[in-house]
């Protein structure tokens, strides 16, 4: 009888040669975790050391224009002059000190509630008749079998994001103008004049679909990504238990895109009183200022055109604070619906 290396006579093994392979499997060098079983962050930065100096461009990029400039805030707290020093950032430490008299300033200020107000009707119009929108042609494309029908489709919804809204609003101004081609289709047939462009009481609806042709389309994108994870065998297994289209869509495809609709929701919700400033100050003169001033342009009106930096200021840093609040109340809503929102319980 033969015997291998490592054998003894009767056939068997030494458990240190059984156990040789088994251990070679073994990582020899593991990182030590801590007492809570994580792993140091010395031995955590090594590691992911490429991925930190790649992001470190952005980190610094973010905290220079968008965390420094939030000292700037304390103008809202003052009278600020920005000649009272050599430049402006100087300016703020020999401007007068005033509390809290500029929020008092603001609070009894009537055009400051008629553009808060315009602002939450505009966003509660643009939640209920935009929002829905790119999850219903999401849906509507993603039912298309061709897929080059599908490309087509989805190239021509989303090509108007990249125009400027000085494009948007010509466009609109030629198709719904006084001089527009409804109104002249309307002249010739004798039907009397139509100019939707100036029209103060439809303005808001007016905007609304200017947001809705620029970027329904590219909210797409989204959605139709939430849609591509989805199993087929979901669906087949939809299908044979006899569920139909509209079944299997709401059986299976909403509740894919619940978790995407929640989070786009309480980001939507956060930034409720920026409605938009550029859309609005390209009308403002068509329309007059009762119907077209929301709270971003009545902050331009008062800080750039009026020179009032703190009082400006004072109503830019509730907006935000507002906002925040907002964000923090619908992503409390959307744990207690079982979704994760914008970070977790």
């Amino acid at each position: 009888m033969s015997l291998t290396a490592g054998s003894r006579p009767d056939g068997t093994r030494p458990a240190a040669a059984v156990e040789e392979p088994v251990a070679a499997l073994v990582p020899k060098a593991l990182p030590k975790k801590g007492a809570a079983g994580r792993i140091p962050w010395r031995v955590r930065l090594r590691r992911d050391r490429a991925l930190i100096l790649m992001t470190l461009p952005a980190i610094a990029l973010l905290v220079l224009f968008n965390y420094i400039p939030l000292l700037g805030n304390i103008v809202a707290f003052q009278d600020y002059d920005p000649y009272a020093a050599s430049n402006g950032v100087t300016a703020i430490f020999h401007s007068p000190w005033l509390g809290v008299e500029q929020f008092s300033r603001m609070f009894d200020d009537p055009l400051f509630w008629s553009a808060a107000k315009n602002t939450i009707v505009l966003f509660l119009l643009q939640l209920v008749l935009f929002f829905p929108i790119p999850i219903a042609l999401a849906l509507l494309i993603n039912s298309v079998i061709r897929p080059r029908v599908r490309a087509v489709a989805q190239a021509i919804m989303y090509l108007p994001h990249f125009f400027s809204w000085v494009l948007v609003v010509t466009v609109f101004q030629q198709v719904f103008g006084g001089a527009g081609i409804i109104a002249q289709t309307m002249e010739k047939h004798g039907w009397g004049a139509f100019d939707l462009m100036t029209n103060a009481s439809l303005f808001k609806f007016l905007v609304t679909a200017q947001s809705v042709w620029k970027d329904a389309g590219w909210g797409i994108i989204v959605f139709l990504a939430a849609l591509a994870a989805v199993s087929t065998d979901l669906y087949e297994a939809a299908a044979m238990d006899g569920a139909g289209r509209w079944r299997r869509m709401w059986h299976v495809t909403l509740p894919a895109l619940r978790p995407v609709i929640a989070l786009l929701l309480v980001l939507r919700v956060g930034d409720a009183l920026s409605v938009g400033f550029e859309q609005f100050l390209l009308q403002r003169d068509a329309v007059g200022v009762g119907a077209s001033e929301v709270l971003d342009t009545y902050v331009w009106n008062m800080g750039i055109q009026n020179g009032d930096f703190s009082y400006a200021a004072a109503v830019g840093l509730v907006k935000g604070a507002i906002g925040v609040c907002l964000v923090l109340a619908a992503n409390k809503f959307a744990h207690l619906l079982g979704e994760q929102g914008v970070y977790k319980k």
